[in-house]
C-alpha cells in the first residue's frame, strides 16, 4: 500500500497511507472509531476503489481482480448474511464462488464453536452471528483473511478458540490475517505486528518484538534524591513517578544499556518489568504528543 487516499464526499477517511504488512504475519489494526480501520480493511479487500495510491497483494492491484479476490476474505463488523439462510446455505453459497472452500474444516469449525448449521442465522446472537462469519471465512482457505472487530461480542471461551484457529492456520499454510480493534489487550497475545490509525493518518507500524525490546518499566530506588530532569540526562525517559524515593521510570533503548547508565547513580534496588503492548503504545503515543485516551477508546 503506497500513498493511498480514500474520500467520501469532503471526508478524507485515509490520507497518504503507506504501509506493507509481511505475509503470513498476524497484524493488529488500533484505532478510535472514524479512525479509518474498516476503510483500510475494505480497501485491502478490493471492495473500495483507492482515490489515489495504490493497494496491492501479491504486487497487483485487488480493485476488480477476481482472481485475487478469491483469496481474500474480509469478515466486516456487521456480518452479512442472505435472509433466511441457515449456515449450510451460505457454504454452499460461498462454495460457488471460492474454488478452495474446505467442507472438512467446515464441519470440523461447526463443530467447534457448537453452531446449530440447519438454523436460520437470523435467529442467532450477534456473537454466533461472528463466529458464523469467522468460520466461513477460514473454511474458504484464504491466503489473506481480514477480521473486524472479530472478538466483538464473543465469550473468553470463544475468543481463546478464535485464537487457536487463527494460530493454526499461520502455522498450517503461512495463511496472513489483518485484524482490527479498538483494544489492544485483545491483540497482545495473537499479534506479530501492530499499527495505529488516526483522523485517516498510520502513526505507528511495528513489530511487537522490536516494540517489547525498545520500552522498559524500571522500578528503582536510588541512595539519594534524583529529580526527572536528572535522570532525562542519563537515559532516555518516557514516563516518571515517585513515591518517595521509590520511582517508577519508563524508559526507551536497550535494557542493558540503561542499567549500566543508571549503575553510576548508586541504585539501592532495581527491578525490570515486563509492559504489556498497550502500556507500550501509551507511552509511545504520549511522547509523539497525542491523546492516548482518545486513540485506544
Amino acid at each position: 500500500m503506497n500513498q493511498v487516499e480514500k474520500r467520501f464526499g469532503e471526508v478524507r477517511a485515509l490520507d497518504h497511507i503507506s504501509m506493507e504488512i509481511r505475509k503470513g504475519s498476524i497484524y493488529g489494526l488500533v484505532g478510535s472509531n472514524g479512525a479509518g480501520k474498516s476503510t483500510l480493511l475494505r480497501l485491502i479487500a478490493g471492495v473500495y476503489a483507492p482515490d489515489g495510491g495504490k493497494v496491492l497483494v501479491e504486487g497487483k492491484e485487488i480493485f476488480e481482480n477476481p482472481e485475487m479476490k478469491q483469496k481474500v476474505f474480509f469478515v466486516s463488523d456487521e456480518p452479512y448474511f442472505i435472509g433466511q439462510y441457515t449456515l449450510h446455505n451460505m457454504a454452499d453459497f460461498y462454495c460457488r464462488f471460492y474454488p478452495n472452500f474446505n467442507l472438512s474444516l467446515y464441519q470440523e469449525l461447526c463443530e467447534l464453536f457448537h453452531l446449530p448449521a440447519d438454523k436460520k442465522i437470523a435467529t442467532y446472537s450477534k456473537g454466533m452471528k461472528r463466529q458464523s462469519a469467522f468460520l466461513l471465512g477460514m473454511s474458504t482457505m484464504p491466503d489473506y483473511l481480514l477480521l473486524d472487530e472479530c472478538f466483538d461480542g464473543l465469550d473468553p471461551v470463544k475468543r481463546q478458540v478464535v485464537r487457536k484457529v487463527l494460530s493454526d492456520a499461520m502455522a498450517d499454510r503461512q495463511m496472513t490475517a489483518v485484524i482490527s480493534s479498538h483494544n489492544l489487550r485483545e491483540l497482545d497475545e495473537i499479534c506479530d505486528t501492530v499499527g495505529i490509525l488516526h483522523k485517516g493518518d498510520l502513526l505507528y507500524s511495528k513489530q511487537l518484538d522490536d516494540l517489547r525490546g525498545e520500552v522498559h518499566k524500571i522500578q528503582v530506588v536510588f541512595a539519594s534524591d534524583l529529580s526527572k530532569e536528572q535522570l532525562s540526562q542519563t537515559v532516555s525517559l518516557m514516563s516518571y513517578q515517585a513515591v518517595g524515593r521509590f520511582l517508577t521510570l519508563i524508559v526507551k533503548g536497550n535494557l542493558a544499556e540503561i542499567e549500566e547508565k543508571l549503575n553510576p547513580l548508586r541504585p539501592l534496588a532495581l527491578e525490570a518489568l515486563p509492559l504489556t503492548l498497550e502500556e507500550v503504545f501509551l507511552y509511545e503515543m504520549e511522547v509523539k504528543g497525542y491523546d492516548a485516551n482518545v486513540i485506544f477508546h
